[in-house]
């Protein structure tokens, strides 16, 4: 029996960053290896977000929690962008939105 913030994890988390991966790239022009650095992740994976190669759809409720979590991730990407958030603040920031997605009975 996994508990629920490692179930979330593993489902929600690559979502999360796919969308804030996919933002930093295209809307704030960042490269792969600089939007990497700031997820703390690899150029690879972020170039698999972008591709929807991770990240990708597949999880309950997905059309239901996927504006909520496609909001915060926008959020997180311009202060990403512009580096009014740190990695442990992003962390943070996923912690907040599973918080939220909980408390409206999303997940």
């Amino acid at each position: 029996m996994s508990i629920s913030c490692e179930n979330v994890a593993r489902h929600i988390l690559p979502v999360y960053r796919s969308f804030v991966a996919k933002e930093l790239v295209k809307k704030y022009n960042l490269t792969q290896n600089a939007a990497a650095k700031k997820l703390g992740t690899t150029q690879a994976a972020v170039s698999q977000y972008i591709n929807s190669k991770r990240g990708v759809k597949g999880i309950p409720n997905y059309t239901e929690i996927e504006p909520m979590v496609q909001d915060a991730a926008a959020k997180v990407a311009a202060q990403m962008a512009t580096d009014k958030i740190t990695l442990s603040d992003f962390n943070a920031s996923f912690c907040d939105l599973c918080t939220t997605l909980r408390k409206t009975k999303k997940i």
